[in-house]
């Protein structure tokens, strides 16, 4: 699959102003203020900007830190790492590797198996629930 390529208006047009800020502007929320720092529910967290599957609930824990935070990623070619020296750190920034979307950050203090720690703006995500809606159930 290739790059999704949007203009700048496109991204306008499809994103709340908060997820256009985050996503495309690199912008962060504030802990313990995203719709998923806290969510326990099972599903896959998707791109919110291509829909592409990143995270999923099994690999999600409490890292404390605010953030919805994962120690894997479903595919490791989704997500592409890039040095981020913002703010006066050296960090290494994730995106979506299909649309460009800023998730987060990964860091080397997670749990094992893996010891890393993404952690990811809500904005940046959307949660596709494993759960039937009631349309599924009823013919």
């Amino acid at each position: 699959m290739g790059k999704l390529n949007k203009t700048e208006r496109e991204w306008q047009r499809e994103l709340s102003p908060e997820e256009f800020r985050i996503t495309r502007q690199k912008g962060t929320e504030p802990a313990f203020t995203g719709k998923y720092w806290n969510t326990k529910q099972d599903g896959t967290y998707v791109c919110r900007c291509c829909g592409t599957p990143l995270f999923s609930s099994e690999t999600k824990y409490d890292s404390g830190c605010g953030w919805p935070s994962f120690y894997r990623s479903i595919n490791p070619t989704a997500i592409e790492e890039h040095i981020d020296t913002s703010h006066g750190m050296v960090r290494s920034e994730i995106i979506c590797h299909h649309c460009d979307a800023h998730l987060g950050h990964v860091f080397d203090d997670g749990p094992e198996p893996t010891g890393l720690r993404y952690c990811v703006n809500s904005a940046s995500l959307e949660l596709k629930t494993n759960e039937k809606n009631d349309e599924d159930t009823y013919p």
